[in-house]
C-alpha cells in the first residue's frame, strides 16, 4: 500500500493520483544530500564501533573473570532501556552548562563543548550514544559465537607455544566470523534506518546538520505532506535494500578457515 500511496497526494479521507511527482519533489528536497550523507556516516560509525567493541567485550566476557556474569548483565542492560528514555537522559547529560559530562571534564581541566548544539559534534555524539545502547546485542552475539568454537583449537595453539594474542589472532578472530557477519548486517541496517535517537536528542539540528533520511521523512509528515513522505519511505526502503543485499552477498561469500 505504501508503494501505491507514494504515487498519490492523500489524506485520511481521500487521495489523488499524481504519478511520480512525489518522488521528484522528495529528491529535490534541499537537505536530502546532507541527510543521505549523515545516514551513511551514522551507519558506518555505529556498525563499525559495535563490531570492534562487541568483539573485545565478547572476548573479555568469555574469559575466566570472577564477575563475568555480572558484567554481562551490565553490558546488556542499556539494550533493555527505551530509546526515547536514553535520548532524553543523554540530552540532559550533554548540556553545555549543567550537563554531567562537561562537569566531569571540568574536574580534569578540559573545557567541554556544546555536544548537541555544535554542528561538528552533534551527529557523532548521537552515534556514540547509539553504540552505548546497542553494543550489548553485539556482545551477546559474539559471546555465542566465541563459545561455539571447539576448545581443541585453543589447546592446539597453546601446545605450539602460542599465547593469548595468538589464540585471538588465529582462532577467535577468524572462527567468530559468523558473529561478525551478523553484527555488521544488523547494525548497518539499523544505522541506515536510524530515527528515534536522533530525533529525541537533536531533532536533526542544529539547523539540518544532523538530519538523516528518516528525520527528513518525519518532518514531511509533520508538515502534512503525507504522499511526499510516503515516497520518501519507499526511497529509504530501496536505498536500504540496494546497500544491504550486496553487502549480505559479499560478506556471505567469505570462507573461514582455521
Amino acid at each position: 500500500m505504501a508503494f501505491y500511496f507514494a504515487l498519490t497526494r492523500w489524506t485520511l479521507f481521500d487521495s489523488t493520483f499524481v504519478g511520480l511527482d512525489n518522488f521528484r519533489d522528495f529528491l529535490a528536497e534541499q537537505n536530502l544530500r546532507i541527510g543521505f550523507q549523515n545516514t551513511l556516516i551514522y551507519a558506518v560509525v555505529t556498525s563499525g564501533l559495535k563490531v570492534v567493541l562487541g568483539l573485545l567485550l565478547g572476548v573479555l566476557l568469555t574469559s575466566k573473570l570472577k564477575l563475568r556474569g555480572f558484567l554481562r548483565s551490565v553490558v546488556f542492560f542499556p539494550v533493555l532501556v527505551s530509546t526515547v528514555a536514553v535520548g532524553i537522559t543523554f540530552s540532559a547529560l550533554l548540556r553545555p552548562d549543567t550537563g554531567l559530562v562537561n562537569r566531569a571534564l571540568a574536574l580534569v581541566g578540559i573545557d567541554g563543548g556544546d555536544w548537541l548544539g555544535d554542528a561538528t559534534t552533534a551527529l557523532l555524539s548521537v552515534a556514540l550514544v547509539d553504540v552505548w545502547k546497542g553494543v550489548g546485542i553485539a556482545t551477546v552475539i559474539y559471546i555465542a559465537g566465541i563459545m561455539s568454537i571447539p576448545p581443541e583449537y585453543h589447546q592446539a595453539v597453546a601446545v605450539d607455544g602460542g599465547g593469548a594474542w595468538h589464540r585471538f589472532r588465529h582462532v577467535t578472530l577468524p572462527l567468530s566470523w559468523p558473529a561478525t557477519y551478523s553484527v555488521i548486517i544488523l547494525s548497518f541496517i539499523g544505522g541506515l534506518r536510524s530515527f528515534d535517537l536522533i530525533w529525541t536528542m537533536t531533532r536533526g539540528g542544529p539547523g539540518f546538520t544532523s538530519d538523516t533520511i528518516a528525520s527528513i521523512i518525519y518532518k514531511q509528515y509533520q508538515a502534512g505532506f503525507f504522499g511526499l513522505s510516503t515516497a520518501g519511505n519507499v526511497l529509504l526502503f530501496l536505498i536500504v535494500t540496494a546497500i544491504a543485499v550486496p553487502l549480505n552477498y559479499f560478506l556471505g561469500k567469505r570462507q573461514v578457515t582455521a
